[in-house]
């Protein structure tokens, strides 16, 4: 909810740039002529690019402290190959992954500055589940699935990450479970905490998958 909420807020802002923008635009009296033209693209472009980042926080939730932010449950298929459900709050679904060991990447929006003091909560999003050979020979068959993508073109977190902005209130934060065994039926809960994103063995299947690995 917080999450569609600031997606709101940021739609909010790009269509009072576009109001902005028509305003210069289509005054009859063209003070300035070509100096209001430019500013008011400049507003049109302004208003597209932060409606653009609105639909990419849609796909982020809040950070859950009372649940795991994924389970994933795998059955084996062939050698080396498993279907994988990842479970994420009430929404499933089903991938094939390769290999002998998976790993997780997770994307995380922290709050800073005033943000954090009034309580807004991180936001995440399962990103990448990727599958890898103990083999050496064996790596170029290794694949990652994309388990999810902006979906406007606009990728907010890589933006403030790579560019290392924070507008002042996010700090983007990657978050990983790095590589665990697969095995039939093994199935693992993934949380966040003080130290990180770690993944919990539920069965005794993943137990003993653990047990064998180290």
């Amino acid at each position: 909810m917080q999450y569609d909420g600031l997606a709101w807020t940021f739609a909010l802002v790009a269509l009072l740039a576009l109001l902005v923008a028509a305003r210069i635009l289509f005054d009859r009296h063209w003070f300035l002529g070509w100096l209001r033209g430019c500013a008011g693209l400049v507003f049109v472009a302004l208003a597209g690019l932060v409606a653009l980042a609105a639909w990419d926080l849609r796909s982020y939730q809040p950070l859950p402290a009372d649940r795991p932010l994924a389970t994933l449950s795998f059955r084996q298929l062939a050698p080396q190959r498993f279907e994988v459900k990842v479970l994420e709050g009430n929404s499933e679904r089903s991938l094939e992954l390769d290999g002998d060991l998976w790993q997780l990447d997770v994307r995380i929006m922290q709050w800073k500055g005033l943000a954090a003091l009034i309580g807004l909560a991180p936001g995440y999003r399962l990103q990448s589940l990727s599958g890898r050979f103990l083999a050496v020979e064996q790596q170029s068959q290794a694949r990652r699935l994309e388990l999810a993508s902006s979906g406007s073109g606009i990728d907010l977190w890589r933006w403030l990450r790579d560019g290392q902005h924070d507008l002042l209130i996010f700090r983007p934060q990657a978050g990983r479970v790095s590589f665990l065994p697969l095995a039939d039926q093994a199935v693992f809960s993934v949380h966040s905490g003080p130290a990180g994103l770690q993944a919990e063995p539920v069965n005794q299947a993943a137990i003993q998958a653990l047990q064998n690995w180290r």
